[in-house]
């Protein structure tokens, strides 16, 4: 994802682009890889490095709490649509600050290829997520779009790449986790249009990280994960107006808690967290960074359940274990390939 996360992740592979929950970012946020090189990563592993993995592990893990909490009261793509308009301008101003307005700077062909990323990722991935948990769990969702990583394999295998064996196998070990995931649907405990819209956002999003690696976006990873945010944003703002979620509404009825929720996206999720990322892929080993993609959800599930306290039914532990262990696998042959 370009906003997946700042500065110049390496080219895009299942485990480097973050999901529709966390946040580009999300949460999880943008942030398609512009194919900029890969980081060298140091010999030791510092004390930095861990709190800035910690920050993602968390911060990133926590979007979909956060999330669930501000739909709770306000409108699913209005908000969404905010948020990002508000981190993207974040985001400019302080690329615009630290490098100066010719950093924002980008050809018209850029500036189109980071408008597509940007409707595919937020709005359609991060999006669709967002009007999802209106009637799914938080943590559920985090797990349906734990399967970011498989998509974006079964694109690259249309696409005439030869995943190793080893991956494909991933690949349908996760399929069985999510078909176990999608059973409370099914089976009427939560909406089964809240679960396939998850599953629609996950595919949006991998499409939209997979397209990242093929387009030429603005050279400042920053300054493409702001025209991302800020187009998908515009046009989540657009959805809600066609879907009239401004018709009667009134800012007095909503909560202080989605108040501070969105507030939380906008900072820690979007920019926090989308900072720290960029910093571990300069600072650590790649391998060690691609591990967020397995623990987010099992963070979202925890504090879904502490805090929420969402049902941790049988079909979300059992499918949710299958569908982290089939990522484990995928990421871990895919960084061993590189």
């Amino acid at each position: 994802m370009s906003t997946s996360k700042p500065d110049s992740p390496p080219p895009a592979t299942p485990a480097s682009d973050p999901a529709p929950g966390s946040d580009p970012i999300p949460g999880s946020d943008p942030i398609p890889v512009d194919g900029g090189p890969t980081p060298t990563a140091p010999g030791r592993i510092t004390g930095a490095v861990w709190t800035a993995l910690a920050l993602v592990y968390v911060v990133w893990g926590s979007t979909y709490l956060g999330i669930r909490i501000v739909v709770e009261t306000m409108p699913p793509f209005l908000s969404a649509g905010a948020r990002f308009i508000t981190a993207g301008l974040l985001l400019a101003a302080v690329v615009a600050w630290r490098h100066g307005t010719a950093a924002l700077r980008a050809t018209r062909a850029q500036v189109g290829s980071a408008v597509l990323v940007g409707l595919l990722l937020v709005l359609g991935g991060n999006g669709l997520v967002v009007l999802a948990e209106t009637s799914v769990p938080s943590g559920l969702a985090a797990l349906l779009v734990a399967a970011v990583p498989m998509w974006v394999v079964v694109l690259r295998a249309a696409t005439g790449d030869r995943p190793p064996g080893r991956t494909l196998a991933g690949v349908l070990v996760g399929l069985a986790g999510l078909a176990v995931l999608t059973s409370p649907g099914l089976s009427g405990t939560v909406r089964l249009s809240g679960v396939l819209l998850v599953v629609a956002a996950s595919m949006l999003w991998s499409l939209g990280s997979f397209s990242a690696s093929k387009l030429s976006l603005p050279g400042n990873p920053f300054t493409g994960s702001a025209y991302q945010m800020l187009a998908g944003g515009a046009a989540g703002v657009i959805v809600g107006l066609m879907r009239g979620e401004h018709r009667g509404l009134d800012p007095t009825a909503f909560s202080t808690a989605s108040w501070l929720a969105l507030g939380y996206l906008v900072l820690f999720g979007s920019l926090v967290g989308f900072t720290a990322y960029v910093w571990l892929l300069q600072a650590a080993p790649l391998s060690l960074v691609a591990t967020y993609a397995y623990v987010n959800p099992v963070v979202a599930v925890a504090l879904g359940a502490l805090i929420l306290d969402e049902a941790l039914t049988w079909p979300i532990v059992v499918g949710g274990a299958i569908v982290v262990a089939a990522v484990v696998v995928i990421v871990s042959t895919e960084r061993r390939k590189k």
